[in-house]
């Protein structure tokens, strides 16, 4: 693997709560997934994680999520497929304007939480996801690549929209033997072993194989890497990924 990109998730503090350390964040990641205001996010912290984003040269993409910020996103709502098309749109729009205040526009889009795991295998809203950002890129007239589960439904709905599928693999969380990640509501569903993650981040970039909790290779061709930046230990873990990465040949690049 020549190159691959670093992503993750910031801008998800809001009012009196501070969630990450986004601004040392930014300065590891290539790709910067920033929270619309649905899951988590206000304008101020938006706005600021946007200029941040700029300044450290990290492409932009819209974090989307359910409207569900009591909780963190992490929740499945029964929500019609108009209802999440509309709540979607709303979010791009939002930081589109903010993006283009900071100089610069959504790059990318990223499913959140439970809507990103709904989209593996919930027809309707994938759907609803995936025609609301074709239509979307179609009125502004720029790609708009959308960062997905490997497996999902949404990656073939993608590229039957014309939008670029993107897979992604995750430094921090532990997977099951299908490919999907362990439930957060399970004991050790997220890492925390530096070490560890940045074994099993140079075993994909070199052998495209990831490992199940229970050992299971699990052959997967990601082009981005998320490090969740709300995690126990997000900076360093990144930091450690990136430098290892790096000594190994591979290129830190966007994919947007």
């Amino acid at each position: 693997m020549a190159q691959i990109d670093l992503n993750s998730d910031v801008g998800e503090s809001f009012g009196n709560w501070t969630i990450g350390d986004d601004a040392a964040i930014l300065r590891t990641v290539s790709s910067a997934n920033i929270a619309c205001g649905f899951h988590a996010g206000d304008p101020m912290t938006i706005r600021a994680t946007a200029t941040e984003a700029v300044a450290n040269d990290a492409v932009i993409g819209a974090h989307i999520g359910y409207r569900d910020l009591a909780g963190f996103g992490r929740r499945h709502l029964e929500c019609s497929r108009d209802e999440l098309a509309a709540d979607v749109l709303y979010q791009l729009g939002a930081l589109e304007g903010i993006a283009a205040a900071a100089g610069s526009q959504i790059r990318y889009v990223k499913p959140h939480g439970a809507l990103y795991h709904s989209m593996i295998s919930h027809t309707e809203h994938a759907h609803a996801v995936i025609d609301t950002i074709a239509a979307y890129q179609q009125s502004t007239g720029r790609d708009l690549p959308v960062l997905l589960l490997p497996g999902s439904i949404a990656l073939d709905f993608a590229a039957e929209a014309g939008l670029r599928g993107v897979s992604e693999a995750f430094a921090d969380r532990s997977y099951n033997p299908d490919g999907t990640l362990v439930s957060r509501r399970e004991p050790d569903a997220v890492l925390h072993d530096t070490e560890q993650i940045v074994e099993n981040m140079l075993r994909l970039a070199e052998e495209s194989v990831l490992i199940a909790r229970d050992g299971t290779r699990i052959e997967t061709r990601a082009e981005s890497i998320c490090t969740h930046g709300d995690t126990a230990g997000a900076v360093a873990m990144a930091q450690a990924v990136r430098t290892a990465l790096e000594g190994a040949g591979v290129e830190i690049r966007s994919f947007a």
